[in-house]
């Protein structure tokens, strides 16, 4: 069975739906396989679907749920599946789990996909960085369960992988800003800024990919729509980081030129930093990123 829960929730047994039509199996479905592999406690749950407002008859509720998502998963295996409704969801003391094989879940493929491209960032293999993650991005199909009402608990979730999506794409970004793509981020991350207009990394990044492409008055403009942004909206100035990158723009500072080092958490300061070896990891995360 395969689940998809970045844009709209897909969940099919060969090729058969088995995401319920109600609301709230809906959410037990979705809070399940964002912890697909680990017990999701009956508390938990009942979190999601009642908030605070936990009538008495909930545990029968629930159960009746995970009944109804037990019925359709029934219905979409092999007549003679090894394994069983009870064994994809299965009842643990105090909650239930959804056992579901490597790969079957994309917000798991999406995490581990992201972690290696980290890796291969922080080892300096930018090539691999880059193709690791926009793959880990090309998995998105939309914002995470843009069709599933969501209660406190998928709240957090939600959050917790939208913002690990915008980190993710910030690296991508100084990844390629690293393999002297300048010219072409440049049209990206001024889309970026304009959705993003408070997000100072963005700003940073865009700062260095004008600046790199003989376009100086680019990255000052870029700032002083952020600043202006900031002021009024929160009545803040820039960080002193980005002020610094500001200077340096103005100044036509010559380290600017340089590689850009860690361009997501220090674009301000590319002078100095130092130059890490790459790892032992590098060839095997190539080898992923060339299998996907």
């Amino acid at each position: 069975m395969e689940i998809k829960v970045l844009g709209p929730l897909t969940a099919e047994e060969r090729g058969i739906s088995v995401v319920p039509s109600a609301a709230k199996p809906r959410q037990i479905l979705a809070v399940l396989a964002f912890q697909a592999g680990r017990v999701v406690t009956v508390s938990t749950l009942m979190e999601e679907i009642w908030g605070e407002a936990v009538p008495r008859s909930a545990a029968t509720t629930l159960q009746t749920y995970i009944l109804q998502l037990r019925r359709k998963i029934a219905a979409a295996l092999p007549e003679h599946a090894e394994r069983g409704a009870k064994d994809v969801l299965v009842t643990r003391h105090g909650g239930y789990l959804l056992d579901m094989p490597p790969g079957q879940v994309d917000a798991q493929e999406y995490e581990q996909c992201a972690s290696a491209g980290r890796a291969a960032f922080d080892a300096r293999d930018d090539a691999a960085a880059s193709e690791l993650l926009s793959t880990a991005l090309g998995m998105w199909r939309g914002p995470a369960l843009v069709d599933v009402r969501v209660g406190r608990v998928l709240e957090l979730e939600v959050l917790r992988i939208d913002q690990d999506r915008l980190a993710v794409l910030e690296r991508r970004i100084a990844a390629d800003l690293r393999l002297a793509r300048h010219s072409e981020l440049v049209p990206e991350l001024t889309v970026l800024t304009a959705r993003y207009p408070m997000h100072e990394n963005f700003c940073a990044l865009l700062m260095l990919a004008a600046y790199r492409s003989g376009s100086a008055w680019r990255a000052l403009q870029a700032f002083q729509q952020l600043r202006t942004t900031l002021i009024e909206e929160l009545g803040l100035e820039p960080s002193p980081r980005l002020q610094r990158l500001h200077q340096s723009v103005l100044a036509g500072d010559p380290a600017l030129d340089l590689e850009a080092g860690d361009s997501v958490t220090a674009a301000a300061d590319v002078a100095r930093r130092g130059r890490r070896p790459a790892g032992g990891t590098v060839g095997r995360l190539r080898a992923r990123a060339q299998s996907r």
